[in-house]
């Protein structure tokens, strides 16, 4: 375990926060943050989603303490300051879809060498909510799971959807998977796309602490992902689409503006999952924990409640 930098006047969290590096079974190095307190009753396991990275947490940290919750998070491989997969960095990129699962375990250790207190509790978001529905059935050690926006299904008109499956298949056989995916760009979403027509969140401040974000630490920030991500994506969220929801209490929630992951997976999934329930969030966009207050205050008051209930 060795410091690693925490970039803590863009992270907008509690006093406190600390980043460590850490080495995964594989041998690459990733980023993970916590943050603590006094009077905690357990630890939130968080898990972003694709292009983000562990300071964007910070205000969902602060949120979480306040609450009585301390949290750790994870620059995934492959984004944040973790190493990063290709060349050109600004290429989301993964080999294998399975291979966050070494992250993940890595992380859970550092918590319990950090000392941070149990129970723990998973909450994950879009590409994390993807990664966190396998951990949860390969046995992660969390007393409840929380999903905002999970990637379960990607959104797309159905015409497309061949050409989701086919394309990145044909890329991986002609060795070409770290191509950029057609249609996507190297630069970062929130630095070319308009407030107005974005897809996140319809908070004004919040985007632009976003793009604020950025512009203060572009080594942070993520473009497009690879046909190879794309194709390791869209076998995985096919596999566990065919699973059975896993015995964790769980709490999901969904914009109905959403416009990035499948309405209809989450929808099918939780209707599904015993002891599981979806919070639909009306006008709510993609990224729920950076919306409006309101719609803030209403998520995060509903998740304490649900790890409250499962001590």
């Amino acid at each position: 375990m060795a410091p690693a930098p925490f970039f803590d006047d863009i992270a907008y969290g509690p006093l406190g926060g600390a980043a460590n590096w850490l080495t995964t079974a594989d041998g690459l190095r990733i980023r993970v943050a916590h943050w603590t307190g006094s009077n905690i009753k357990g630890t939130v396991l968080i898990f972003p989603g694709r292009t983000e990275y562990v300071e964007k947490y910070g205000d969902t940290a602060g949120a979480l303490k306040e609450r009585g919750y301390a949290s750790i998070a994870i620059d995934w491989r492959g984004q944040g300051l973790a190493d990063r997969m290709m060349k050109e960095r600004r290429i989301g990129h993964v080999k294998k879809f399975s291979d966050y699962q070494h992250d993940v375990a890595v992380t859970v250790g550092h918590a319990e060498a950090l000392g941070l207190p149990r129970p723990y509790y998973l909450l994950a978001h879009s590409m994390g909510g993807c990664i966190g529905l396998r951990a949860l059935h390969n046995g992660l050690d969390v007393q409840a799971a929380a999903f905002s926006a999970p990637m379960w299904g990607l959104a797309m008109a159905t015409w497309l959807k061949p050409f989701a499956w086919g394309l990145p298949a044909v890329a991986r056989q002609l060795g070409r998977d770290e191509m950029l995916a057609p249609g996507q760009t190297l630069e970062t979403y929130v630095l070319r796309e308009d407030f107005e027509l974005n897809t996140l969140t319809r908070d004004r401040e919040m985007w632009t602490r976003l793009q604020e974000q950025a512009k203060a630490q572009p080594v942070l920030s993520l473009g497009g992902p690879s046909l190879g991500w794309l194709y390791e994506a869209s076998r995985e969220m096919q596999t566990l689409s065919e699973m059975p929801s896993p015995a964790y209490p769980c709490l999901t929630f969904l914009g109905t503006a959403e416009k990035i992951v499948d309405p209809g997976r989450i929808e099918e999934r939780m209707a599904q999952w015993p002891g599981g329930h979806l919070e639909m969030l009306q006008g709510g966009e993609h990224e729920v924990m950076v919306e409006i207050p309101e719609t803030r205050a209403h998520v995060f008051d509903m998740i304490a409640a649900h790890f409250d209930a499962h001590p």
